[in-house]
């Protein structure tokens, strides 16, 4: 399968549910029995071996080096949009997860209800998810669907329909973690292709600062900027030989600040709800664990409703 940057980071946030399972429940950031089982096989071992209570420790704090409050971020994100659909499970007929990945959300759900999933994302992904959903459960739900997509170019709702999707559908949309690989262009694309969606429909989705992605706040994320914003040379060989006309494609391109979400939104039919960032994510699901760790306030989680 041919490697692709984006669709790589699918793993990351995988294995950081997986291995918050390992906390007794009532300290667990995010409740996800499923995450291990569709890691592969080396992923597999080190969360096995995050077992200890001293190695996690160690692991958070390894990661938190790189981006301080992003191990909270990244667990509590995923329980912001699962409260957000258990709230709304009365008055939504579909659920639409967009980048979905490796994330077991559309299975979990596939277990108490028969309410119709489809997961879109990039065929590199789709093909992963097949084959690792054949290895885990046997096969895909009956209630859930793979839809690959490309939100650069495809018609959101229109690639749906083909696979079974009714724009009659309230729906749940959710993009976890996706709006940052995208331009703006797709980001403006992809909510332009939602406009049809019924009222009624809710949208869940995550973003990071815009003046993080053009270098004015790094949020003490140095080593992450320079990973996925930072034009670099391709490889420390080409660094040696100076050759920096060669360089990797940033992986993260679209941002947005908080006082502007509502207006942009608004533009394409759409009532902002709520949103949480380091605040919301600290009192609603760290302190009741009475775990000591910080948030992040480069990413933040948006819930909204379709006028």
């Amino acid at each position: 399968m041919a490697r692709n940057p984006a669709a790589q980071t699918a793993y990351g946030p995988m294995v950081l549910a997986a291995i918050e399972h390992h906390e007794p429940p009532g300290q667990r950031l995010v409740d996800d029995d499923l995450a291990a089982s569709f890691l592969p096989t080396a992923m597999r071992a080190l969360v096995a071996a995050m077992r200890p209570a001293p190695l996690r420790r160690w692991f958070i704090a390894a990661m938190d080096r790189s981006g301080p409050g992003l191990w909270v971020n990244l667990t509590c994100r995923k329980r912001f949009i699962a409260d957000r659909i258990d709230e709304a499970a009365e008055d939504v007929d579909a659920v639409v997860i967009l980048g979905a990945g490796l994330d077991t959300l559309a299975y979990r759900l596939a277990r108490r209800s028969p309410i119709p999933v489809f997961e879109g994302d990039q065929p590199v992904n789709v093909a992963r998810k097949a084959a690792t959903v054949r290895r885990v459960l046997g096969g895909l739900p009956l209630s859930v669907r793979l839809v690959a997509l490309d939100f650069e170019r495809d018609d959101v709702l229109t690639t749906l329909v083909e696979h079974g999707y009714r724009t009659a559908f309230r729906t749940f949309f959710v993009a976890e973690g996706v709006t940052q690989y995208l331009t703006e262009a797709g980001v403006r694309r992809t909510l332009e292709g939602l406009r049809p969606a019924a009222t009624g429909s809710r949208l869940a989705f995550t973003y990071v600062r815009r003046d993080f992605i053009d270098g004015t706040n790094l949020y003490g994320s140095q080593k992450l900027y320079r990973r996925v914003c930072a034009a670099v040379p391709a490889s420390p060989l080409l660094r040696r030989a100076s050759l920096n006309r060669r360089v990797v494609n940033k992986l993260w391109h679209f941002g947005l600040q908080p006082d502007d979400v509502a207006d942009f939104l608004a533009d394409y039919g759409w009532r902002l709800i709520e949103q949480a960032g380091p605040e919301q994510y600290l009192q609603r699901y760290v302190e009741p664990t009475g775990r000591r760790l910080g948030a992040s306030d480069l990413e933040w989680s948006v819930y909204a409703e379709k006028l």
